[in-house]
């Protein structure tokens, strides 16, 4: 591929295809040339001296240039009155000024060609709505000219590896590899000053202030793209964007670890936070399923922070939670031993084969299990053929070598022993050396072979979880989902019960409206009649035969069990009169005449099974949040419930339910037949299409969700839709985008062959194998303009990151083939439109099987990709290519694009056409 004439970062896209240069927004505030300081001082002690000093004393390769319209010089540098006057173009403007000025001056930068800026001054969101008005006005200029902004309140910027220090601190980080981002300038300062007395180095030292502009999402975005950065550590109060974040953290975690510390876990503690940022906290129990979905390791302490980034940076990441123990003591092995069972780990169960190897190896006093305690005495060479032989143990997933310094013991030479085994494959390693002095050379062999050593073996034990916890958001960022089954949801009938009810001014959909929702979506309910007077719930109980049930059926009424609109297992016609006209005396009563519609009549269902709940409501943060677990009357009381993001596939349906006690018992236990778990998810799965695609409703319930061998069945249903006064612009959107609809078409070729066109799905990965089974080598080398073996191309880690798409990043258009010799549907072209990240430009690429070509369908998913760039607001689309793909040159022409030969690589057509 082309590059540009300055590259900055250098990136394989997603699929490793191509090389990419591409240059990122951002780099005007990491890599500035220039650097402009408004609001520059010599008074002693001030932000705007700080500032200045910081950045001429740590040389960046550019110029500084004071700006303060009172002063003609400061600290011997010439100063400019306002940023217009300065000589030279600036990438970067530093604003130190107080907030009612920022306003302006950022207008005047963007006017001056500035690019970026960092805004240190506080008193904008967090004091108020005159502060809101202030960052309005801000992003409003800055918007004109495309700058990007890091704060407002905030301490700054390093950039340790080409010398940048645009902070007020009062020193410079490090050069290292760990890009340090942190909501809280305070603790940037306290960590700066322990890192330099710990020697520890950062590639970037971020302070992000209250967010205006530049978020988590970018920051990720931008150090997951460098290659001098290898792992990011947050600090993080609020989240801000939070489909920007989990986006920008999907794409990155999977090849650098981001470890993030989220205090709020108490009730004071998000208050504090909230008080701090101006922002929202939203629910914590949220935030943990939020990271989980997208691979970011949260850890419980500043400490934990760099040593799971040190740890995940010199160790390999374990397949599993079985820890293997070694030890020259009982007691150390011990408290290792608990912290590892309190956070989820397991010691490793020794198999028959390493039992047999030990018990030939070490005295015969030795533990005989894990821990392997092989007692004080223990020598180098016991310490290192001990460690040799658990590793081969098939069920040990890492390996933690304990030593305590005895008379007997040697810590400085076991450390020598022990480096041979700093790089086990898929085990890592990890060592206490407990004591003073006495161990730290031992320390330091090790930390420099490789082996991370912690103070404590409870801590080591503590690092070893959060490695597999690691592990396991990774594998399940991919894990490929069975495929949906088929289902045609009646979207347009769902969409008229709520217009519906919207259209009477109700917010609350009764049981009937609420069960009709669901059959819509194929979810399986109770037969349910509408009967408004005793006569009518008579006859419709004699039509659906006993025992019935007989519930309130009120508009504005959800709780009927709290007003007495329940009455179970009525076996006679008389017996329903009754019900009747019991209910309707009671919610009289105890809600009003008003608030009593009718009954509902329903067969007695048998609970022969197990009562759920699943259900979906607003997190102040992320938007709709679902909810899994033990239903009935009783579900606040027990509390067994595990949380997801919508949308979901069966895979992540079925990770909810794992995360719950009644899992268990939906499995089968006692003898009891297991519930149909594959249903259950993909009912969920539907579930989960209502929340995302009904966006009026505002929460949703089924209590309970009766689940047994023989059925799931809707026995209540609840749901309710935002206030009347609310706009469609301000309904929350799903932290993650949902599968796109509208994108999804069917089109007939040339020949009369019928496609479907829609986006590509997770679910896609084995019919994608099948593909590239079918596609030549000449059309594998014209897409991607190199050869690429098979085996390459359709293995699991490829597939997955090609069919796990974010559709807010790119589109990927599959064109799926109902083959009528075999009766099994083939993709047979996909169309893949890629943002260019930091612009509003995307590239596209084609690749159809070879019995497809000529039949037009290159030009149709083509002419699709081009309408989604106009529908996704971009600006630009872009191509690269081969000379020899005369076929993709004349549809690229046909649809407008004009080509002309790279400048850079004349061995490359460059393809552009403007939106």
């Amino acid at each position: 591929m082309a590059q540009p004439a300055t590259p900055t970062f250098a990136a394989f896209d997603r699929a490793g295809d191509v090389l990419k240069f591409e240059p990122n927004p951002l780099d005007a505030i990491f890599a500035p040339r220039n650097v402009a300081l408004i609001g520059a001082s010599e008074t002693s002690g001030s932000v705007g001296r700080t500032i200045l000093w910081n950045l001429i004393s740590n040389p960046f390769g550019g110029t500084v240039f004071p700006v303060n319209p009172k002063r003609a010089s400061i600290l011997g540098i010439k100063s400019y009155p306002r940023i217009a006057e300065v000589p030279a173009k600036v990438d970067l403007a530093v604003v130190c000024t107080a907030a009612p000025s920022v306003p302006d001056l950022i207008g005047e930068c963007v006017d001056a060609g500035v690019k970026g800026a960092i805004i240190i001054s506080a008193g904008f969101k967090e004091i108020g709505p005159e502060g809101v008005e202030l960052e309005r006005r801000v992003m409003e200029n800055a918007k004109r000219g495309r700058m990007r902004i890091i704060g407002p309140n905030c301490l700054g910027v390093m950039n340790p590896l080409n010398g940048l220090n645009a902070t007020f601190a009062s020193a410079s980080a490090r050069p290292g590899q760990v890009a340090f981002l942190s909501q809280s300038g305070a603790l940037l300062t306290g960590v700066l000053d322990w890192s330099l007395r710990e020697n520890l180095g950062f590639s970037a030292f971020v302070s992000v202030g209250s967010m205006i502009d530049v978020g988590w999402g970018d920051l990720i975005q931008y150090f997951g793209d460098d290659p001098r950065t290898e792992a990011i550590v947050m600090y993080m109060e609020t989240i801000g964007d939070a489909r920007s974040f989990l986006s920008s953290a999907r794409e990155v975690a999977y090849t650098k670890p981001i470890i993030v510390i989220k205090p709020g876990r108490t009730e004071a503690a998000a208050h504090a936070a909230a008080s701090h940022t101006g922002s929202m906290t939203g629910s914590d129990d949220v935030l943990d399923v939020a990271f989980k979905r997208v691979g970011v390791l949260r850890v419980d302490s500043i400490m934990d922070l760099f040593y799971s980034a040190e740890l995940l940076g010199k160790q390999p990441r374990p397949k599993g939670r079985n820890l293997t123990i070694l030890t020259n003591a009982g007691g150390p092995g011990v408290l290792a031993t608990d912290a590892l069972v309190e956070g989820g780990g397991k010691l490793t169960p020794l198999s028959s084969e390493t039992m047999q190897a030990l018990d030939q190896l070490l005295p015969a006093a030795w533990s005989h299990n894990n821990p392997v305690d092989i007692l004080g005495d223990a020598s180098p060479e016991r310490y290192a053929k001990t460690l040799e032989l658990t590793a081969r143990d098939p069920n040990a997933d890492g390996l933690l070598v304990i030593l305590t310094p005895q008379a007997m013991t040697d810590p400085t030479m076991t450390a020598e022993m022990l480096k041979p085994y700093a790089r086990i494959p898929n085990k890592p390693v990890l060592a206490s050396w407990l004591g003073g002095s006495e161990i730290q050379a031992g320390e330091t062999i090790l930390s420099r072979a490789g082996i991370p050593t912690f103070e404590y073996p409870d801590i080591a034990a503590r690092m070893f979880n959060y490695m597999w916890q690691y592990t396991e958001n990774l594998r399940l960022l991919y894990e490929t989902p069975s495929f949906a089954e088929a289902t045609n949801p009646n979207r347009s009938h769902a969409s008229e019960i709520v217009d519906r009810a919207r259209a009477q001014g109700r917010t609350i959909l009764n049981e009937y409206e609420s069960k009709q929702l669901l059959s819509a979506y194929d979810i399986p309910t109770v037969e349910t009649r509408v009967a408004l007077t005793k006569d009518q719930a008579a006859a419709a109980a004699d039509e659906i035969g006993y025992p019935v049930v007989l519930k309130l059926y009120s508009d504005t009424i959800t709780h009927k069990t709290d007003v007495g609109g329940v009455k179970l297992n009525l076996p006679d016609t008389r017996a329903v009169r009754d019900a009747f006209i019991a209910i309707k005396s009671s919610v009289t009563d105890k809600a009003g005449a008003q608030h009593f519609g009718g009954v509902t009549v329903q067969p007695m269902v048998k609970l022969d099974g197990y009562e759920l709940i699943i259900g979906s409501s607003l997190d102040a943060q992320f938007g709709p949040v679902l909810l899994f677990g033990l239903g009935g009357q009783l579900v606040e009381v027990f509390k067994d419930r595990a949380l997801g993001l919508p949308p979901l596939n069966t895979t992540l349906a079925r990770r909810m339910m794992e995360r719950t006690k009644i899992y268990t018992a939906l499995q089968g236990v006692r003898g009891r037949a297991p519930v149909d778990i594959e249903a259950l998810a993909q009912l969920m799965v539907r579930f989960s299409e209502i929340v995302v695609e009904q966006r009026w409703v505002k929460e949703i319930d089924i209590n309970p969700l009766l689940a047994s061998p023989e059925q799931l069945i809707a026995l209540d249903a609840r749901v309710i839709l935002y206030e009347p006064n609310v706009t469609p612009e301000q309904l929350p959107r799903p932290a993650i985008r949902p599968y796109p609809l509208k994108y999804v078409e069917t089109w007939v070729a040339e020949d009369g062959t019928r496609l479907t066109i829609r986006p590509i799905r997770p679910e896609d990965e084995p019919l994608m194998v099948e593909y590239h089974k079918q596609v030549s080598e000449r059309s594998v080398y014209l897409r991607y303009l190199h050869p690429m073996a098979l085996d390459t191309r359709i293995a699991h880690d490829r597939l997955s990151r090609i069919v796990f798409i974010d559709y807010d990043r790119e589109m990927a258009l599959a064109a799926e083939y109902q083959n009528p010799e075999t009766g099994k549907r083939e993709i047979v072209g996909i169309g893949r439109l890629s943002k260019i990240y930091g612009t509003s430009d995307a590239e596209f690429s084609l690749l159809i099987v070879d019995r497809f070509h000529g039949k037009g369908l290159g030009t149709e998913l083509l002419k699709m990709l081009v309408q989604i760039g106009r529908d996704e607001n971009l600006d630009r689309i872009i191509a690269f290519i081969s000379p020899d793909n005369h076929a993709m040159q004349k549809v690229s022409r046909h649809l407008g694009f004009t080509l002309h030969r790279s400048a850079d690589d004349p061995t490359i057509i460059e393809g552009e056409l403007v939106l």
